[in-house]
């Protein structure tokens, strides 16, 4: 039976070689481990400083609201203030549209009879029953309003030239008969695409001077007077809303503006 020869001990370098591997490996996994943050301890906010946190939004979503938007409703309440109950009933954004309830609506400006000869004044443009409606917003640029201001005023002035078109389409429909067999203003206007332009005027002079223009030809002019909340003084005109009308007789009131 045959003896296997015996091996020689591990010399002094080789101890320290295989010690400088191992500490290379621990140290490489523990730099990984501590990257990784599994030896740091979650820092906990305090119980008073969980409670006074401000409120995020309804899904836990972070969301900044811009300087410019005209939700002053919803930017006071992420700002930690309280409005009251009677204000947050009342409130319409920043703008109040013209529909004779608001402090600056234009129709408690020219007073009932005034609107309802403006009504009577209205045309039904039948010579005109195959073109085009659209519907043309100026705004006034002096006003130095943002972009979230614009589109609520806008906005305002959109549904309140939707509103006395409906109003007087309804009163005209239950005095004449004759009246109902034509497509009103507003059912053209949704038929052919509810088409919208937004131009510029750069003075108020220049918006009154294009209402007063609109409802001599027949056209529904709507005027929207700012509340006064955010930007801009109380009562300022901000948008005029002209039509919806005829393509060709919109073009000849508001032509020759500019577009926003």
């Amino acid at each position: 039976m045959t003896t296997l020869p015996d091996r020689p001990l591990p010399s002094t370098a080789s101890y320290i070689l295989a010690t400088f591997i191992l500490a290379a490996c621990a140290g490489y996994f523990l730099g990984q481990a501590s990257s990784l943050g599994l030896f740091s301890p979650r820092p906990s906010l305090p119980a008073a400083a969980k409670s006074t946190k401000n409120p995020s939004w309804p899904n836990s979503y972070d969301v900044a609201v811009h300087p410019d938007s005209s939700d002053e409703e919803l930017m006071t309440r992420l700002r930690g203030g309280k409005e009251g109950a009677g204000a947050g009933v009342r409130r319409v954004g920043d703008g109040e549209e013209e529909d004779g309830s608001g402090s600056g609506s234009d129709e408690s400006e020219d007073g009932s009879e005034g609107a309802r000869e403006e009504r009577g004044a209205l045309k039904s443009f039948e010579e005109n029953e195959g073109e085009e409606c659209k519907l043309v917003l100026v705004v006034r640029t002096d006003l130095g309003m943002g972009k979230g201001k614009i589109a609520a005023q806008c906005a305002h002035a959109t549904l309140a030239c939707y509103k006395h078109l409906l109003s007087s389409s309804s009163s005209s429909s239950s005095s004449s008969s004759s009246s109902s067999s034509h497509p009103s203003l507003l059912r053209r206007w949704e038929s052919t695409g509810q088409a919208k332009i937004a131009l510029q005027v750069p003075s108020a002079d220049q918006l009154e001077l294009l209402r007063a223009r609109a409802r001599d030809r027949g056209l529904c002019a709507r005027v929207v007077r700012d509340a006064g909340r955010t930007q801009v003084a109380s009562g300022s005109a901000t948008v005029l809303g002209v039509g919806p009308g005829p393509r060709s007789v919109v073009d000849g009131v508001t032509g020759g503006l500019r577009l926003l």
